[in-house]
């Protein structure tokens, strides 16, 4: 076993298509205990439970670390608001209203989005390509979250999960275009540092969420989906994605991440009998597209 996790730690692809997988699985799941876990407390008890999972090992690197964190603290809690705290409880408030096949699909739009983000925050300007990837990229995006219904796209009667959804993926686009200004810590002092932050900030919500009257109702299933999602898709499955970044580069790292709709789509039918429909074939190629469009560098066609 010890020999294959070596092979894995070397092999970038490897490494990156495993994270992918963990993440997809977390979606999966997270349409699969709807009504059993609270979509706040979900959230909240992920990155708690992820926080005292990795602080262990995260120690000696944030004591040292501690000084740069602390002259950091209004960037620390603006990432972590965006990256960890809004991102996952919009996410999980969302699949609610949603399949999973949904937001697994919508998730094929971040790129374009944070293509989108980069221009309006810091003016990096894309090229007349990656603004026709956008435009179609969104049409594909707008086809899913109308279910296909031209009726419903022009009365704007969109499915709430998927707005939802889509406002989690905007925040999240934020989150990863300014997460470059981070502070020049090391990693593990930074994501421990983000998923301790994130956490309290979520935790008001979730005191609100339960004087509303929600419980966690699911029994011990319930309770082994809340540990899954905080040990492997928020600690295993960031530790593998970080090393395949190392030894891949950004590009085929970020390329990676549209394996995640392939590996949930196929979870989702088998585990959670959705229908894949005809809009979600049209709206994942469009979106498709969009990406390569956006990809194809200048001179590359033509």
């Amino acid at each position: 076993m010890l020999a294959v996790w070596e092979r894995v730690w070397r092999s970038p692809w490897a490494l990156l298509a495993g994270a992918n997988f963990l993440w997809a699985v977390n979606i999966v799941i997270a349409r699969g205990i709807v009504g059993e876990v609270p979509p706040i407390a979900l959230a909240y008890w992920r990155w708690t439970g992820a926080f005292f999972v990795a602080v262990g090992f995260a120690w000696p690197h944030l004591r040292r670390d501690w000084p740069v964190l602390l002259r950091s603290w209004r960037m620390m809690l603006f990432l972590s608001a965006t990256g960890v705290a809004s991102y996952n409880a919009l996410s999980y408030i969302g699949i609610v209203d949603t399949t999973a096949l949904n937001v697994l699909l919508l998730q094929s739009a971040s790129p374009l989005i944070i293509l989108a983000w980069g221009f309006l925050l810091f003016g990096d300007r894309p090229t007349w390509r990656q603004g026709a990837g956008i435009l179609v990229s969104l049409g594909g995006v707008a086809v899913i979250a109308a279910h296909g219904s031209l009726a419903a796209l022009a009365g704007l009667t969109v499915n709430r999960g998927d707005v939802w959804v889509l406002a989690a993926l905007a925040i999240y686009a934020v989150y990863c275009v300014v997460v470059k200004r981070r502070p020049s810590v090391h990693p593990l002092s930074f994501l421990v540092a983000a998923m301790a932050i994130g956490s309290v900030q979520i935790l008001p919500f979730m005191v609100w969420e339960y004087a509303q009257g929600a419980r966690i109702t699911g029994g011990a299933g319930a309770y082994w989906a809340i540990a899954y999602t905080a040990v492997l898709p928020s600690c295993v499955a960031y530790l593998m994605f970080n090393r395949g970044l190392e030894l891949a580069g950004p590009g085929p790292a970020g390329q990676s991440m549209h394996l995640m709709p392939l590996f949930g789509t196929v979870l989702a039918v088998l585990v959670l009998k959705e229908s894949f429909e005809p809009f979600h074939a049209a709206g994942i190629g469009l979106i498709g597209l969009g990406i390569v469009l956006a990809s194809l560098r200048r001179g590359a066609i033509g």
